[in-house]
């Protein structure tokens, strides 16, 4: 008699290697990214845009688990002078350093961030921007270690 599990394959559990870090990191920039694109296409349509973010609360009456939706503040990485924009490129707090010296990309118009933010959008994408994104958040782990010590 054949049983329903001698017609699988059995193997050995294959050994699954761990994703690079960096892949997390990029992601998370795209995210931030993608929230700055939104905000630029808000800025030109003239319309106000607002940031959410979910949380999970406990009811006290009932007790029951909850989703709600808070407001959180998004600052602009974008900045004019003279109605010439600006953007810099930023992990956590800090802005990324493109060539030695300089964090700013010029934009031009304004009618020109969503281009210039899809573009560097893809550039992440791509892995380019991969060794900036390194270089900060090792600095900011040698920080947590020092203050740890």
């Amino acid at each position: 008699m054949t049983t329903l599990l001698s017609t699988l394959k059995v193997i050995d559990r294959p050994k699954i290697e761990a994703k690079p870090p960096i892949l997390g990191k990029r992601m998370k920039l795209i995210d931030r990214l993608e929230e700055q694109l939104t905000m630029a296409k808000a800025m030109l349509d003239k319309t106000p845009f607002e940031a959410f973010r979910e949380k999970s609360v406990k009811d006290p009456e009932t007790g029951e688990r909850k989703t709600i939706r808070k407001r959180r503040s998004v600052r602009p990485w974008y900045y004019d002078s003279n109605e010439h924009y600006y953007i810099e490129i930023k992990v956590g707090l800090k802005a990324i350093e493109l060539e030695k010296g300089k964090t700013a990309i010029d934009v031009g118009p304004k009618e020109q961030l969503p281009d210039v933010i899809n573009t560097i959008i893809q550039a992440v994408e791509k892995g380019e921007l991969d060794t900036h994104i390194l270089a900060i958040t090792s600095v900011k782990a040698g920080e947590k270690r020092a203050q740890k010590k």
